[in-house]
């Protein structure tokens, strides 16, 4: 039976800084036909203002603030590949509402590759320090546990091109979300032979 995919279907991308969460995140979006969204964007949309500038103004807790709202609005969505900013996995909310609302994928990558994808990208307040590869690791062992507390899958981008790794994500997810599906109705033919 061919899957086909179901607007209701909800993809929740988390990793760190580099791991590649909008990149795979908007071809997975294509292949799944639904809606891509980036909360870090999405951040900057609602307030005018960049990223690094609201860490400048509010520092972190003011931005952990804004993006607890927005991961809170967002995974009320239907039929999005949603993909979060790193520290999303911080707040206790912030994991709630992702493990409720979708399928959650962590995108792992070795501290390595990860150093070598964000070295030159000034638009990442945490990483502007005198050793940011010894900050980025200290930021994976940190939030490691989180992201691995909340992810229903978990995929390495380290080695793999883009397109053979969203390819088989793809089918990772949607063979997850038909299980998932059987076992609701499942449930709900019990509740309802229980309750006739």
């Amino acid at each position: 039976m061919l899957y086909s995919p179901s607007k209701q279907i909800n993809v929740y991308l988390v990793g760190p800084m580099g791991s590649g969460k909008t990149t795979i995140g908007r071809q997975l979006a294509k292949v799944l036909r639904v809606e891509f969204i980036d909360s870090d964007h999405e951040i900057e949309a609602r307030t005018g203002a960049t990223i690094p500038w609201i860490f400048d103004i509010e520092g972190e807790e003011g931005f952990r603030k804004r993006e607890k709202m927005v991961i809170e609005d967002l995974t009320r969505r239907k039929g999005v590949v949603l993909a979060t900013g790193g520290g999303v996995v911080l707040a206790p909310e912030n994991r709630g509402c992702l493990q409720h609302g979708g399928i959650v994928v962590y995108l792992r990558a070795s501290l390595d590759e990860l150093f070598e994808r964000t070295a030159k990208d000034k638009n990442r307040p945490l990483l502007q320090t005198e050793d940011p590869k010894a900050k980025l690791g200290a930021i994976l062992q940190e939030r490691e546990p989180l992201y691995l507390e909340v992810a229903d899958l978990v995929v390495d981008t380290g080695r793999k091109g883009v397109r053979p790794l969203v390819r088989e994500l793809a089918g990772r997810v949607k063979r997850l979300a038909r299980r998932r599906e059987k076992v609701a109705k499942q449930q709900a033919k019990e509740k309802n032979s229980l309750s006739t």
